[in-house]
């Protein structure tokens, strides 16, 4: 989170969820059928409960999850379940309550855990937890990290820094590499490779003999996943990104407002999709020049 927090936006520059709900109905028509609710931090916006129950009505939508930072995630976790949500992320950098304060800005560490356990508990599966990895700031937590999955079934997620939003204050050299982040984690014991039939994203997953839970690598900087991203980001005022690596998007709020325009909508998402490049380009430009940030347009 940037130390001064993000800047506020009037409320009706915001997307309604009748609005979102609009743009996902055509979505769906178009074969686009997995949808994950981000941020910001969705579980701070009203009637996020209902929403996710609505768009769970929707036929066609195959697959819905919610990325959260955990905070509030022990007091939503039941509701959204008997929403009918079943797959979370919760986005977690540091097991060190000291360094949470500094990375997160608010919350408490302890209030993520009990988060994490509270879904667990109740039924979600897959839980994965994502953690970006910056040299000499968390990386001495790996093995701390992997042991989370040993009598859990967790997903811990590895992520290789890349250079947007506050990273623009880091040097390339903070940056692990997922061959790095591998080696180390096999200091735990021998990693096997585990075939995930219809994953959702660019995670490689891995599982130590005899624990319960995975570990998933995603190396966006080392390993670039771009020739199989089939992702598209919608903003909360209106945008849809087809590239973390770029700024441009295409904006939606004229065909919604003064009324949903369905033809409009479509147009708009088949050019977001024509807009994707063949490759980010965050690893050939001077390193932290990308400004989005990712406190704003969410995982």
């Amino acid at each position: 989170m940037p130390e001064g927090g993000v800047s506020s936006i009037n409320h009706d520059d915001i997307l309604r969820y009748e609005e979102i709900s609009a743009i996902v109905k055509v979505a769906v028509k178009l074969g686009i059928s997995k949808f994950r609710i981000t941020g910001g931090e969705p579980l701070v916006r009203k009637g996020l409960v209902g929403f996710i129950s609505s768009l769970k009505a929707i036929e066609g939508i195959e697959d819905l999850s919610v990325t959260t930072n955990g905070i509030n995630l022990k007091e939503y976790a039941k509701p959204l379940y008997e929403a009918g949500l079943r797959r979370i992320n919760i986005s977690l950098d540091t097991l060190d309550e000291d360094k949470f304060m500094r990375i997160a800005r608010q919350g408490s560490l302890k209030d993520v855990l009990g988060g994490i356990g509270q879904a667990l508990a109740v039924g979600f599966s897959p839980v994965k937890i994502n953690v970006v990895l910056i040299r000499g700031v968390n990386d001495d937590e790996i093995l701390d990290f992997a042991k989370l999955g040993f009598d859990r079934p967790l997903d811990i997620r590895f992520i290789e820094l890349m250079p947007i939003g506050e990273s623009k204050f880091l040097d390339r050299d903070k940056v692990i590499s997922i061959g790095e982040i591998r080696q180390r984690c096999e200091a735990l014991g021998l990693l096997k490779e585990v075939d995930i039939l219809n994953g959702n994203g660019p995670a490689e997953y891995y599982k130590f003999e005899g624990r319960q839970g995975r570990i998933g690598f995603i190396g966006a900087m080392t390993n670039p996943f771009c020739d199989r991203c089939n992702r598209l980001r919608l903003t909360a005022d209106g945008y849809l990104k087809p590239c973390l690596g770029y700024e441009n998007g295409v904006g939606l709020k004229s065909a919604l407002r003064p009324v949903v325009d369905d033809d409009k909508i479509e147009e708009s998402i088949k050019e977001a999709i024509s807009l994707k490049p063949m490759g980010h380009n965050m690893s050939h430009s001077e390193f932290g020049n990308h400004l989005c940030h990712m406190s704003r347009i969410g995982g």
